[in-house]
């Protein structure tokens, strides 16, 4: 991946999930109290969207056949044949101006054999596959780091606007850096129980606590290899759901030059035997990250990491196809809904089932993206705008797919009004509110609102800011690049069913199936709640290419003034 500078870093620092406040998540839409309607144009549509469509669609992706849809791969090929038969059934043009329904993606890809060992204290410390991720993103077969000084940078955070610099000028190059998962969370001195949420916006990840930042800040300080150490509480998944990085892994071709040499995560009950060994109290050490005072520590260890990797460079697909609008003007103004179509496809290693099929992440968000096309394709007039339908890979590889056609986009982004995204669908029923991950960052939200009022719904922040979702999807592109983006997930307030039902739920999702071989369509699955989000989103879709005015971010919120830029320098 492309590695941003600290300009670029501090324009990607988003005010997500903490404008509640702003955000219109007691609307519903009516002035009167009257429960409003949907546009008269779309009623029919709408009510003939179903469940069993959408589960056919999930069906088909997410079967062993397709084993795991993973880029490069046979599955890839059955997937985009699949995506392209289906749109063109539809009658969708190609989307892509060539006269294809593809925009390649140039990939590397490596797959790695790593070991690791620690040095510490007299003794060596061998890491286990339980212990420990590594790989390397260059393009390189081997990589054998041995004895490297290991030296303990705090959270790895470099944020001017905070007064925040864990590295302090500090030497790295050549050495093993160990840093802390997600970003500081600083106590409020007036409130301890509270967090200051005037630094790194309090529970709720900024930029700046996403593994991704972390490597490419180690690498812009020259450090041989840079290791997270992982608590799942503050990550958000469990070390086993990043099993996907001893398969193969890829980059956009071009990213590798100028990466850490290697990549890694350390489980913090690793990490803790590591720093004990070499006379540190990791626990200690963590509450002292949480000043600006901090220093990097030099730890009295030394790392030894190899990475073994067979590379090769594949060309991927973004699969794309077009609605074009009714009028003659705003045709050339665009809509674009997008869902990954790839997972992480088959482990030969494993025993038993070895196929990732990925039946919610993301054959469901695919599936919708379908839903959508193929019910747009039926309105009559179309849309005044048109509507763009892109089904991006490599999402689950680090967003590779959103950040291609981000950068080099087939439709001007100046032209692009607004982002639709899907990645998962609720399958547990209805609910009477949905949540909007980074609401109240644009007035997405509030056509959302006035959609979901007619369906007597309300709109909900992220229950979980700590777990960095905004940053977790191909919605992320198009906001870096200015583009008002929405990403939604399930609600919160199931109806008929318990309270703390929608959190255990998710619980049980993360800890079972989140990237696991059991990712797969379930008997006990209800996909009445999931309908109605794909009518919501659909009638979003259709609003804003209906209307009169553009979507913008809201004041306060950091893509506003790259859209700003982006617009003033319209012909």
């Amino acid at each position: 991946m492309k590695r941003f500078s600290l300009a670029g870093r501090l324009m990607l620092m988003a005010i997500v999930g903490l404008t509640a406040c702003q955000s219109p998540s007691s609307r519903t839409g009516g002035t009167d109290g009257a429960k409003p309607e949907p546009p008269s144009a779309i009623r029919a549509t709408l009510e003939a969207m179903n469940g069993e469509s959408l589960l056919e669609e999930i069906r088909v992706l997410a079967s062993d056949e397709y084993e795991g849809r993973a880029p490069g791969t046979r599955g890839e090929e059955l997937t985009v044949a699949r995506l392209i038969d289906r749109f063109r059934s539809f009658g969708l043009q190609p989307g892509n101006p060539d006269g294809s329904y593809i925009q390649k993606v140039p990939l590397i890809g490596y797959t790695p054999t790593t070991k690791a060992s620690f040095e510490a204290g007299g003794r060596r410390i061998e890491l286990g596959p339980d212990d420990y991720l590594a790989r390397s993103s260059r393009y390189e077969p081997r990589i054998d780091l041995r004895g490297s000084d290991v030296v303990f940078v705090g959270y790895g955070v470099v944020a001017p606007e905070y007064g925040w610099d864990d590295f302090k000028g500090v030497d790295l190059r050549g050495k093993t850096i160990v840093m802390l998962v997600n970003d500081p969370q600083i106590p409020d001195q007036r409130d301890p129980s509270k967090l200051d949420e005037s630094i790194f916006r309090g529970k709720a990840m900024t930029y700046y606590g996403r593994w991704t930042y972390k490597y490419e800040i180690a690498s812009e300080k020259g450090a041989a290899a840079a290791i997270i150490i992982h608590e799942t509480a503050t990550a958000g998944y469990p070390l086993k759901a990043l099993a996907s990085w001893r398969q193969e892994n890829f980059g956009l071709e071009g990213s590798e030059k100028g990466r850490v040499a290697v990549e890694g995560w350390i489980s913090f009950d690793k990490a803790t035997e590591i720093f004990a060994a070499a006379g540190q109290d990791l626990a200690a050490l963590k509450k002292a990250a949480l000043s600006r005072d901090f220093r990097p520590t030099p730890i009295a260890a030394k790392a030894s990491l190899s990475v073994d990797s067979k590379v090769r460079r594949i060309e991927s697909s973004n699969v794309v196809a077009k609605l074009e609008g009714s009028d003659p003007v705003l045709k050339n103004e665009y809509v674009v809904f997008t869902a990954h179509w790839d997972h992480m496809g088959r482990d030969t290693r494993l025993s038993g089932d070895q196929i990732f099929n990925g039946a919610i992440d993301n054959a469901s968000g695919t599936a919708c993206l379908l839903e959508w096309a193929r019910a747009f394709a039926k309105l009559s007039p179309t849309p005044k705008r048109s509507i763009i339908f892109l089904a991006v890979t490599a999402e689950e590889k680090g967003l590779l797919g959103a950040k291609h056609y981000a950068e080099h986009p087939l439709y001007p982004l100046d032209k692009t009004v607004a982002n639709i995204n899907k990645d998962g669908i609720n399958q547990w029923g209805r609910t009477s509110d949905i949540t909007v991950i980074g609401l109240g960052n644009s007035t997405l939200d509030d056509i959302l609102a006035e959609a979901a009022g007619t369906q007597g719904r309300t709109l909900k922040p992220d229950a979980e800011p700590e777990k960095g979702f905004f940053y977790r999807s191909d919605h992320f592109e198009f906001a870096k690049q200015g583009v008002p983006a929405l990403n939604t997930d399930a609600g919160v307030d199931y109806i008929g069913k318990p309270a703390g039902y929608a959190q255990q739920t998710r619980d049980d999702y993360t800890e079972k199936d989140y990237h696991g071989v059991s990712d797969e369509i379930k008997p006990n699955w209800d996909l009445s709640g999931a309908v109605e989000d794909l009518r919501l989103l659909f009638t979003v879709g259709y609003q804003v290419a209906q209307a009169e005015k553009w979507p913008e971010w809201k004041p306060g919120t950091e893509f506003k003034a790259k859209r700003e830029t982006m617009l003033r320098k319209q012909p």
